[in-house]
Order: structure tokens, then sequence, then C-alpha cells
């Protein structure tokens, strides 16, 4: 797979194709009014499950040679979003965690730092201060996460917290419950008001793939995050029984390509929850290159959000490496 030869710090150009069927004014715009945001909607094809499930279950059985595993190993490490979302979280254990984000591996400096650190707000300042050196960004959830049950003031001012904290990203989770019932315009705007409060922090959009019950469903979601101006979307919280799944992040997948073709504009995917081991990973890389090529092999446009998977992709790295498993506590605590 020659996609694993490319230098993790130059992602592809940003644009992508040319404007076909939409025009700019009616991709990530704020002023899209409700009839043309439905018009977007209703003109999105249904989703053939059977047969996303079969390419997913097909693309399941690609194995890796051993040096583009080993490149593939480095890739995943470089696309992880290193999260703590806990009631007990503690000063110190961000720190920690951010320690780990920035040298993986103490016994190897050649490992890359993960993308960035996932915390709640009231702990951004903590991982700013101890990633200030660092090539790693801080993100935070908001909005009321992982529910989303809270005023839109309250959501707002949620957001204004962290930026004003520093975060480098807020992770957004959407009204599920007004999706569902059909309110599409009321999650456009609230995503549009997230994004204007953000200011230049990039904005993730969590779906929740695994309440939204249909593929349909998924794909119309995607389309109406991307169009409100989401830099991300992501399909989980990792508070729910279903989280990531291999067929919900083809289906958000062939949506960004699909956007990226019609305006010009990349949106990049995360995929988080239940993504424990380097088997699993590297099922995701091989989807994403197979379904939305190179562009999107960069952390900058292809994140994990995950805490148990990097030492598993530590592990599988020292083995690759050396030929011999290494322990897990021989990596730093997370």
């Amino acid at each position: 797979m020659w996609w694993l030869n490319r230098s993790l710090s130059s992602p592809s150009n940003g644009t992508v194709g040319s404007l076909t069927g939409m025009t700019a004014a009616t991709t990530q715009s704020p002023t899209l009014t409700g009839t043309a945001l439905r018009g977007v909607l209703a003109g999105l094809a249904g989703v053939d499950a059977v047969g996303l499930e079969a390419r997913v279950a097909k693309l399941g059985t690609r194995s890796l040679k051993s040096d583009t595993k080993r490149r593939a190993i480095d890739l995943a490490i470089a696309m992880v979003d290193l999260t703590t979302l806990e009631g007990a979280d503690t000063p110190s254990r961000v720190r920690a965690l951010c320690a780990k984000a920035w040298r993986p591996d103490q016994g190897d400096r050649t490992t890359p730092s993960v993308a960035a650190v996932c915390v709640y707000p009231d702990l951004v300042s903590v991982a700013k201060e101890a990633l200030r050196e660092a090539p790693v960004l801080v993100a935070s959830v908001a909005t009321a996460f992982p529910a989303g049950r809270s005023s839109r003031r309250v959501k707002l001012a949620d957001v204004a917290d962290a930026v004003a904290a520093g975060a480098d990203e807020i992770d957004m989770v959407i009204d599920r419950g007004a999706f569902l019932s059909g309110r599409y315009e009321a999650v456009f705007e609230e995503i549009v008001a997230v994004k204007e409060v953000c200011g230049a922090a990039h904005l993730k959009v969590i779906l929740e793939t695994g309440e939204l019950v249909t593929y349909d469903n998924i794909k119309k979601a995607s389309w109406l995050a991307m169009v409100a101006g989401a830099d991300f979307i992501k399909t989980s919280t990792g508070k729910v029984g279903v989280n990531s799944t291999l067929p919900t992040a083809l289906v958000m997948l062939e949506a960004v390509r699909d956007y990226a073709a019609q305006s010009g504009t990349i949106v990049g995917v995360k995929v988080a929850g239940g993504i424990r081991t380097t088997k699993d990973a590297l099922k995701y890389l091989v989807l994403v290159d197979e379904t939305a090529g190179s562009t999107w092999l960069h952390p900058e446009t292809f994140r994990f959000g995950a805490s148990a998977l990097l030492n598993d992709l530590l592990l599988q790295r020292r083995k690759q490496h050396t030929g011999t498993y290494g322990r897990p506590d021989v990596f730093s605590g997370d």
C-alpha cells in the first residue's frame, strides 16, 4: 500500500474535485435556509446496507506485510486523540496523560507523538500547560457532553469556557432527540452557533451513531454537520452501548469523500469508542485508504478517539522493531 510512504507532516491539498450539483453557497453556509437544508438532505441517496456490510467484510480480510505494518502502526499512533473523560479525572492524571501523549514510548524517541489529548473543559488549562512545548493539540468535549441535554445557552457557555482555557479543538455532541424528531434546522443552527464560538478552534461534531439507528440517518447527520461547518465528523462519545463500527465509519468516509468532490472542502473523520487493538486500528486505515483515499490518511483528517488503543499500538510497534513484546507496564500510565 503505497499510501503509507507519505509524510506524516504534509497532508494532501485541501481542495478536491470541483463543484458538481452544489455551489459554495449551499455548503458550509450559516445562511442556508431550512428549505435549502432539507433539499440537500432529501437529495441524498439511500444506503445499501447489504452492500455496505459486504464491502466492510471484504476489506476486513486485508493483511499488511511487515514494512507496511510498521508504517501503519506509526501512522495510527500519530492519529490518536488520547482521551480521559471520567468524573474522577484529576490534574495529576491529565499531566501523566500529556506526558504519555508527547513521548508514548520513553525508551524509543522515534515513536511519534499522538495528535491530541482530549479532556473536559475544566482541565484544558492543565493540559495546555503540560503540553506547552509539545507538538500535541488539546481537545475538549463540550455542549453538555455526552448526552447534550441542556439549553443552547449552557452549551455555548461550555464551549466558550473550553476555548478561553486554550482548547485547540472542540468535540461537540449533536442533539440526537432533535435530529430523530426531524428538527434538522435546530441541529444545523446549533452547530453553526457552536462553530462561531469556537473561533480558531477546530470543531468536531459527534453524531453518536449508535443512537441514530440506521445507516441512512448516519449519512444524513454527516451531511448536515458538514454543511453547518464541521471540521470533523465523529462517530461516538464512547459513552453508549454501541460506539464506532466499521460499517458506520464507511458511511461517514463515503460522505466526506462525496462532500469534498461536490464542495471542494475537506472534512475529517474521527472514530471513537471500542477501538482497543492494533488489528482494529489497521482495519480502519485500510477502510480509509480504500474509501476516501490518501488525503484522509493524515492526523489532520483522520483520528482515533481512544485510551486503551495506544498501549496495544506501542506493544505491537515494539514487536515489529525488536521481535519481542514488551510488558504493558513498560509504557507510561494512562
